[in-house]
């Protein structure tokens, strides 16, 4: 046999090697092409991972999957599926996971009906996307009751979305009867879980049908990755691997090695951003320029009985409400948009350890003010200015002390 030429070679050495060494973590697979032994194997390996079908670890192509996808997945499914018959399909990002499952289960003519207080993005492609598709939507108050929530069910009704607790405003929804209700009709149940998960919500035990999760947050927990997900029950897989497929849904072994990383110390860093966050809640319910704190975990909250009964813990995330009356302009009524302007940059900018930041559910604090008045339709927000907080993994009375700092800035910005 003659010697391979010198190109040759380079497309050939370096791709055997002993598998038997066992490491700590999975090795990151890098594929787009995947290699077959016979056309019969390829065959059995394109019907596995086609549309509709989506088998467990088959894969034709890196777009269905690698060694490492494949273990995120299966470690999604004993994670946040918590011993329901379940699958999980991973996605680019957060609103990739969402806009997806809301396109499996849903068709022109079709109607959803979603929860007012749903993360933004969600309402804007429910209101762009879907409606140019022919979906039409529905918002109902976050705090709606399920007979509330059935007299608005029609018969082309197929969606029912739900996202507890709220963004930005924190309601906590009565998942388990939603859920229920749902089921009774026919209708696909999902939820944004966004907020508790993996640690301390456990919605199949709630009834919904699919869970959506940014892995982007405290999965993975460092801020340098984006990746979603959607874990669903055994007999809706089909029509959500269908959509997978046909959009070309997919992520890389690198991603999908960070989200594996990152959820092996989750519980820890949870426990640390809840300590973090109640002690800051409470600590800002005692300040003057505070109207109001909207954290579920709190007694005071409106739906505190609610969070007791379906969540094991809280995370780093929630809002809180400034005195309306710090904003009312000298001798007149109502808010003065250019004194809340000026009092929310002395708040939020120069921070030692708070930064400004649109995401959440890392290891550093952010603080934004929130801006809902166009997020709202059915429960119109008619409260005080608001301000999120994420409670990261720094000391609670370094935080507690910057914010203490800020709301002093506040107050002389609005003197001065």
């Amino acid at each position: 046999m003659s010697k391979p030429a010198f190109s040759t070679l380079l497309s050939h050495v370096g791709r055997r090697f002993d598998e038997t060494i066992a490491t700590v973590n999975l090795p990151v697979y890098r594929a787009s092409t995947v290699l077959f032994d016979s056309l019969e194997a390829a065959a059995k390996a394109g019907h596995g991972a086609s549309a509709g079908v989506g088998e467990r670890h088959v894969a034709s192509y890196g777009t269905s999957g690698t060694p490492t996808t494949f273990a995120l997945m299966d470690a999604l499914v004993e994670l946040e599926g918590a011993g329901a018959a379940c699958r999980a399909a991973l996605m680019p990002s957060g609103l990739a996971a969402i806009s997806t499952a809301l396109l499996a289960f849903l068709k022109s003519g079709d109607h959803l009906l979603m929860s007012d207080s749903v993360y933004g993005p969600t309402r804007m492609f429910a209101l762009g996307m879907l409606e140019r598709l022919g979906v039409a939507t529905t918002f109902f108050a976050p705090t709606a009751t399920a007979a509330e929530v059935a007299a608005l069910i029609r018969p082309t009704t197929r969606v029912l979305y739900l996202e507890s607790p709220g963004s930005y405003t924190f309601e906590v929804q009565d998942v388990p009867a939603l859920a229920a209700l749902a089921r009774s009709r026919g209708i696909v149940s999902m939820v944004d879980n966004a907020w508790a998960s993996p640690v301390f919500a456990r919605p199949f035990e709630w009834g919904v049908d699919l869970s959506i999760l940014p892995l982007t947050k405290y999965w993975s927990g460092h801020s340098d990755v984006l990746m979603g997900a959607v874990v669903v029950r055994e007999e809706h897989w089909p029509t959500l691997w269908r959509a997978v497929r046909e959009l070309g849904m997919c992520v890389g072994g690198d991603d999908a090695f960070l989200i594996l990383r990152g959820l092996r110390t989750v519980e820890v860093r949870m426990h640390r951003h809840q300590e973090s966050a109640l002690a800051l809640a409470r600590a800002l319910a005692a300040r003057p320029e505070v109207g109001r704190v909207l954290h579920p975990a709190l007694a005071a909250h409106p739906n505190h009985d609610l969070w007791r009964r379906d969540f094991t813990g809280s995370s780093g995330l929630f809002s809180f409400e400034l005195d309306p009356a710090l904003f009312a302009a000298p001798g007149a009524a109502g808010i003065d948009p250019a004194r809340v302007a000026r009092g929310m940059v002395a708040l939020c900018e120069g921070r030692r350890h708070f930064r400004i930041g649109y995401s959440w559910g890392g290891y550093e604090s952010l603080i934004m003010p929130g801006s809902i008045a166009a997020l709202r339709s059915a429960a119109v927000w008619s409260g005080g200015p608001l301000v999120r907080l994420h409670c990261g993994l720094e000391d609670p009375a370094d935080l507690i002390a910057d914010l203490e700092d800020g709301l002093a800035a506040l107050t002389a910005s609005l003197v001065h």
